[in-house]
């Protein structure tokens, strides 16, 4: 589930032998886990559980933050997370420090408190947050903030409750990262050598990462001046310029340069072949060729990537968008199953009273009950914080539900939460209800892809519980742990490092997401007219090269479809600065080579290497900005 190309950037894993796949499983699946998978005894939600899912969710939140203003999407935390905790709490069995086991059921809770907590930035909150200070200048204060993260990521929990049933017992979707993390914590919980070798591998990666951050990030002026030559560090450079010119300019004014990141190499090693070749295409035909043709015409006053982006940014803009709704719409299906599992939900006039797992499953009178509570604060925070008028906040309500199911139902059968599309969406819808409203537009979008995107979550990681035999009640409140962690951590965090609005769409955050949210929402209140018209023409291309490259994807002859760009990867490489696009790139081939010639290597290398480099850098990154903005290490 990530965001905006979370189906290219989830690595492949075999899906696990399913408890329903026997004869009785079919005929009656409730009835048949009951018996032989649930474990009604084991430990589950434990305090220990809790605290450590919290407290990794959150550092994982913090990691997040640090890769969606860097690339524009959250990445995966949920593998992750199990895996940090089975080494930690080893370790801690190891040294005497405790006593009981972390059972597999504990971990499976942990990672919905983590998964909760680290997804925080995702849903549009740290889109739409970031987009409305770029445009307004201006944000509500910290607390309000919290509040307002924390009763629409609850709302997202809570509209997750009528479709579970459906969507896991019934139906058996197959959420591939639910099915993943429960192979990952099967195998970790197996004591093989191969779940230590992972763990192994993480841990190295991560310091790795965290080390070349440091190298990176940690010089100061300050520390230049004050320290001895022998305490000074052999610091990296931001950028690599790579050794030619384009208009008597070096190419690193036009971001053609290499970045010393891991972060961007690992999150490049987790994406398919595909869109690691069409982002390197993209940046290259963009800053390469397109650029300096626009510099030429006068449509590019400045050779910078903040000056570049104000002019592609539409092009790329156009791209994500048309490519994004048009492979929504060919889930159709999915869609109009949605509504048929949301009428036959209507319908039904209470659980029958035989129900064999009334016990555990969360009541159905939960989900009214939880928007009665929290849809009344929902509406008042839009009032209050975002001048949305209160008749438009109770319209984004039963529009918040109708995109969680949606989002839920995408999310089960591809693995792709669709914000990138439901969004957009939401952002058109109130761009005729509340017209010349940017804040209103961003934020109501915030709120439906917020909650899509937690009831996916919460969804996923029931799958997960499914498989293992654990208590879907107490994953509910698990999540609800993880939203309070998630949203105490990353709004005070994202109010520290970025300390000045220019800060965002810089070379150092472009904030890629939040870009084009921002440049819809602009075009929704003062129209294309505004824009130049060579711009306008590179909107036209792009939603017309988005909506091409899909439908080539889809139909062209199997043997051609491996030449054909990634629409997402090709519209996002528009957007970001070429550097971060080469990194990307290099991941991606790494990791296809090893495919390609070591694939039991890959395997069991990509992922765990891939998501500690993503980890360390991304987290060492963040401490060190934030303890700049505590002015522990002067700038």
């Amino acid at each position: 589930m990530s965001q905006p190309v979370p189906n290219e950037t989830t690595p492949h894993v075999p899906s696990a032998p399913r408890p329903d796949a026997a004869p009785d499983a079919a005929r009656d699946p409730e009835r048949y886990w009951l018996e032989n998978v649930y474990q009604g005894g084991a430990r589950q939600l434990t305090v220990r559980a809790v605290i450590a899912g919290m407290i990794i969710g959150g550092v994982m939140c913090l990691s997040n933050l640090y890769v969606i203003l860097k690339m524009g999407w959250s990445m995966g935390v949920t593998i992750t997370s199990c895996i940090l905790a089975f080494t930690l709490f080893s370790l801690l069995r190891q040294v005497g420090l405790l006593k009981q086991e972390f059972t597999p059921l504990e971990n499976n809770a942990m990672g919905s408190v983590a998964s909760a907590a680290g997804y925080m930035t995702g849903g549009g909150n740290m889109i739409a947050v970031p987009a409305v200070l770029m445009l307004t200048g201006v944000l509500p204060g910290t607390g309000w903030l919290i509040l307002w993260f924390t009763v629409v990521a609850a709302l997202g929990v809570f509209a997750a409750i009528p479709i579970k049933r459906q969507l896991i017992n019934i139906e058996a979707l197959p959420f591939p990262t639910g099915t993943a993390t429960a192979e990952t914590i099967n195998a970790l919980h197996g004591h093989g050598e191969e779940a230590r070798q992972k763990a192994r591998l993480l841990g190295w990666a991560g310091l790795t990462g965290a080390i070349v951050a440091v190298f990176r990030d940690a010089k100061s002026a300050w520390m230049e001046a004050n320290l001895p030559a022998w305490l000074r560090l052999p610091f990296l450079p931001g950028e690599w310029s790579l050794p030619f010119t384009l208009r008597g300019r070096p190419a690193g004014d036009w971001s053609l340069s290499l970045q010393p990141s891991l972060l961007l190499v690992g999150a490049g090693a987790l994406m398919s072949w595909k869109t690691g070749w069409s982002m390197l295409l993209g940046a290259v035909l963009t800053y390469g060729f397109l650029a300096p043709a626009m510099f030429d015409e006068g449509a590019i006053t400045t050779i910078s990537y903040k000056g570049i982006n104000g002019w592609a940014l539409w092009t790329g803009a156009a791209v994500l968008i048309s490519s994004g709704l048009l492979s929504f719409a060919f889930e159709w299906r999915s869609v109009a199953r949605s509504f048929r599992s949301l009428s036959g939900l209507l319908g039904k006039k209470g659980s029958a009273p035989a129900d064999p797992l009334a016990g555990i499953e969360c009541p159905p009178t939960w989900f009214p009950l939880g928007f009665a509570l929290l849809g009344p604060i929902v509406v008042a925070l839009m009032s209050y914080l975002f001048r949305i008028p209160w008749w438009a906040g109770m319209i984004a309500l039963p529009l918040a539900v109708l995109m969680g199911i949606i989002a839920a139902r995408v999310t089960g059968e591809t693995d792709n939460t669709p914000t990138k599309a439901l969004g957009p969406v939401t952002q058109f819808i109130y761009g005729g209800l509340v017209p010349n409203n940017i804040t209103a537009n961003l934020m109501a979008a915030n709120a439906t892809g917020g909650v899509g995107l937690h009831s996916a979550d919460l969804l996923t990681d029931l799958k997960s519980g499914w498989l293992l035999g654990a208590n879907p009640r107490q994953q509910f409140f698990a999540q609800l742990f993880g939203v309070v962690a998630g949203a105490a951590v990353v709004v005070p965090a994202f109010h520290l490092i970025i300390d000045d609005p220019k800060m965002l769409g810089s070379k150092d955050f472009p904030a890629p997401a939040s870009l084009v949210w921002a440049g819809v929402a602009e075009m929704l209140s003062a129209g294309m007219s505004t824009l130049h018209p060579t711009a306008r023409i590179g909107a036209l291309c792009g939603l017309l090269l988005g909506i091409a490259l899909v439908l080539l994807e889809r139909w062209a002859p199997k043997r051609v479809k491996p030449f054909i760009p990634s629409a997402s990867g090709f519209g996002l490489a528009i957007v970001l600065p070429a550097a971060n696009s080469f990194s990307f790139f290099i991941g991606a081939a790494i990791a296809e080579l090893l495919r390609r010639r070591r694939p039991k290597v890959a395997d069991a290398a990509v992922l765990p290497v891939g998501s500690g480099l993503i980890a360390g850098e991304s987290l060492m990154g963040i401490a060190i900005a934030m303890l700049k903005a505590f002015k522990y290490m002067p700038k």
